[in-house]
């Protein structure tokens, strides 16, 4: 395994003086004092591995990163835990969705037991930075890019990997239903694409199918597939479930992780929480008609969106250009607050953990 140098970690940062940086950080900005860096090169391997203090970069104009686009990055969670430990949700799966998208844009695969090892010196560094109030967590970011700086149209020969992390609440604070925007003329991702990695550019490419959301007062948007525009295959940047049925007889539905699809690690928790509560679970497509005659027969009763910034956040309303519809009573249901918390007892170890899913540090 790399090793890391750690000589370099320090500790400046006061309660008080935590607590000022963190006053009405918006989402993405409450950053951490230290940061982990990794070097890899063709010749050597991943090598020169330290932690040291959260800095600037200096980088070259012909940086490669910047011109074609081989950037990958993940985002995780730590979160402090009822007896007051630190742990990591699942990084091993997300150290795996890290290779995978590295694969896909020809990038060097950073070992599983390395990006886990990384995480575990960014928390230790910043363990007072993991905070304790129920609503918030530590989110981490890994990303590697192409450092090389020689334009040359071919992968490049050597990539920079780092990790950092910030304070965060939710991404949607109030925890109240989303309305979502069904955008028939943007797609996400097309068959053959990148649409399973999570790489930088799939990010840029959403901003204006988000900004026409946004000028319909609604909160996300609704990918459909690339080809009909009639598939339903992500919400924004989280997978969705549909919820059929109430009670015991409830039966969830999510659209099956295709090529088009990021398989999110929330995702697949979902999953195996919602088979082991006894609700049948099915991966199939779903179409945006079924959605919309689905809420208005009755007989989809929630719907509701996850991912790791968004955890579970229920869906109460759905527009499009040819009208719209509400999803059950317009507030979350009872399914979507039985998973919601399910997971978070999980992540704070209210709950018991029989995947073995949180790794403490």
């Amino acid at each position: 395994m790399t090793e890391f140098d750690i000589s370099l970690v320090t500790r400046r940062a006061t309660s008080e003086e935590r607590r000022a940086r963190l006053t009405n950080a918006s989402f993405g900005s409450g950053f951490t004092e230290h940061m982990v860096s990794l070097q890899w090169s063709v010749s050597r391997g991943w090598h020169s591995g330290k932690v040291t203090a959260y800095q600037p970069l200096s980088m070259d104009p012909a940086t490669v990163g910047l011109h074609y686009g081989q950037v990958v990055f993940e985002g995780l969670k730590a979160y402090r835990t009822a007896d007051g430990r630190s742990a990591v949700f699942r990084p091993e799966a997300h150290a795996e969705r890290f290779q995978r998208s590295a694969r896909r844009l020809m990038m060097p695969e950073l070992p599983v037991a390395t990006f886990v090892r990384a995480a575990e010196h960014l928390v230790s560094a910043d363990a007072d930075w993991v905070p304790e109030e129920p609503e918030r967590s530590l989110y981490l970011r890994p990303v590697l890019f192409a450092s090389e700086t020689a334009l040359a149209l071919r992968p490049a020969e050597e990539f920079t990997f780092l990790l950092f992390a910030f304070v965060t609440e939710r991404f949607f604070a109030d925890a109240r239903p989303v309305t979502v925007w069904a955008d028939r003329e943007y797609v996400r991702a097309s068959p053959g694409g990148t649409g399973a990695a999570k790489c930088a550019g799939n990010y840029a490419a959403s901003y204006a199918a988000q900004a026409r959301a946004a000028a319909q007062g609604c909160d996300q948007v609704v990918w459909l597939d690339a080809q009909q525009r009639r598939w339903v295959e992500e919400l924004g940047g989280m997978n969705i479930f549909f919820v059929q049925g109430k009670g015991s007889a409830a039966q969830l539905v999510t659209p099956p992780s295709s090529g088009t699809i990021l398989p999110g690690v929330t995702r697949d928790t979902l999953l195996t929480l919602a088979a082991t509560r006894g609700w049948a679970v099915e991966e199939r497509p779903v179409s945006i008609d079924e959605w919309c005659e689905g809420c208005r027969s009755g007989r989809i009763t929630e719907v509701f969106a996850c991912g790791t910034a968004a955890q579970v956040s229920p869906v109460g309303a759905v527009r499009s250009a040819d009208g719209g519809w509400t999803v059950g009573e317009g507030k979350p249901g009872p399914v979507t607050l039985q998973l919601a918390d399910l997971l978070d007892g999980i992540h704070r170890g209210r709950r018991a953990d029989p995947h073995g899913w949180m790794h403490y540090v």
